[in-house]
């Protein structure tokens, strides 16, 4: 609480944000946690512990920081399991790091997906559909240009999602994460948007995405993560949700949705897009004013789970990314004055997909029912 009462947007540094999502009888934990270089170590332990206690498995994690600190991110785990996925944001100077997120899962038989020697992720079954999450996927050969890189990647995921008996138009969302992004960003379209057409996803439906400018531990020129959905019956729906403030986003020939709903029975989990200041007409706007691109972005997504039925108390985990890392206060501003509840959020410092864009935020939210 602030001294007037309001709830704070953030945590307590100290404290782990854990969001549970019941799902046909698998638990999902989705946590967040403020990490540094000092306190990787026992952020880790505490994660682990809390997990074990509730007979979880993590699945998956990010951390947000220099690619100088994967070595001690490794180290502090005592068995890596899954897929971690280090992220040195382009307009980060890599001296620090800001947080970590998980996601854990309990009363589901995890599948290891391999890439090679390395898991990248796991599959599982439920009663009612398959899911396949994957993270740190990324080229093999490095000394590829960036399109090619890109198209490599690409490629692997669906390779990858194959040991699952899924499909690339499976996926419900990406994360795309590019090195020194604002360089390649129009390039990088061409190749995801060629990528889809091949592969009929068009047709089908165009996954939710995040697109950052961020490096990994070894500086690749794309990583990429992803959730796929294969429903077993008729009863899971997976469908792209539009933003009632912002036109699609293919109108300006970037190739995904502005979020997409997963609907199974007794539950919804609802992931928006990494979601910026632009206006209806596909431009930014309030150019050169941080404050004011949080106020429309967030006003954005709130239209968006308010179309779906949730508010802000509805939020699994959610990500903001910062051009500079020294205004990230005034996403906390913005929720005391809006009265926000506590928002399970990590922060980072990473270039927007504009070179005008100071701000996005990408953000699940799930509702039993």
């Amino acid at each position: 609480m602030d001294k007037n009462g309001n709830q704070a947007v953030l945590a307590d540094p100290a404290a782990l944000q854990i969001v549970e999502f019941p799902h046909d009888g698998v638990k999902a934990y989705f946590t967040t946690a403020h990490a540094t270089e000092s306190t990787m170590h026992d952020v880790f332990d505490r994660v682990s512990a809390e997990m074990a206690a509730r007979d979880a498995r993590i699945a998956f994690q990010y951390l947000f920081g220099g690619r100088q600190f994967h070595p001690k991110a490794v180290s502090a785990i005592k068995q890596l399991d899954w897929p971690l996925t280090l992220l040195h944001g382009d307009a980060c100077s890599g001296s620090t790091v800001t947080g970590t997120q998980f996601i854990a899962l309990s009363g589901a038989e995890l599948q290891p997906v391999m890439d090679g020697g390395r898991k990248v992720g796991n599959w599982y079954d439920t009663t009612d559909a398959r899911y396949c999450l994957l993270g740190d996927i990324r080229a093999d050969d490095l000394a590829l240009g960036r399109e090619a890189q890109a198209r490599a990647v690409f490629e692997k995921m669906e390779a990858l999602l194959g040991q699952a008996g899924m499909e690339f138009a499976d996926i419900a969302r990406t994360w795309i994460y590019l090195n020194n992004l604002l360089e390649w960003y129009d390039e990088f379209n061409e190749v995801r948007t060629r990528f889809f057409r091949e592969r009929g996803v068009f047709e089908k439906m165009v996954p939710a995405s995040t697109g950052i400018g961020a490096g990994s531990a070894a500086g690749e020129e794309m990583v990429a993560a992803l959730l796929a959905v294969k429903p077993k019956h008729g009863g899971v729906k997976v469908f792209a949700v539009p933003s009632p403030l912002q036109c699609p986003a293919l109108d300006y020939k970037s190739s995904f949705a502005r979020a997409v709903e997963i609907d199974q029975p007794g539950s919804r989990l609802l992931l928006i897009s990494g979601t910026a200041s632009i206006e209806p007409g596909g431009k930014t706007v309030h150019l050169g004013d941080t404050g004011k691109q949080i106020e429309l972005t967030m006003q954005v997504v709130h239209k968006i789970l308010e179309s779906r039925g949730m508010d802000w108390g509805d939020t699994s985990r959610a990500i903001a990314y910062f051009k500079d890392i020294t205004e990230a206060p005034l996403l906390e501003k913005y929720c005391l004055d809006h009265h926000l509840p506590e928002l399970p959020v990590a922060i980072s410092h990473a270039d927007v997909c504009r070179h005008d864009l100071l701000f996005e935020i990408e953000l699940d939210a799930v509702k039993a029912g």
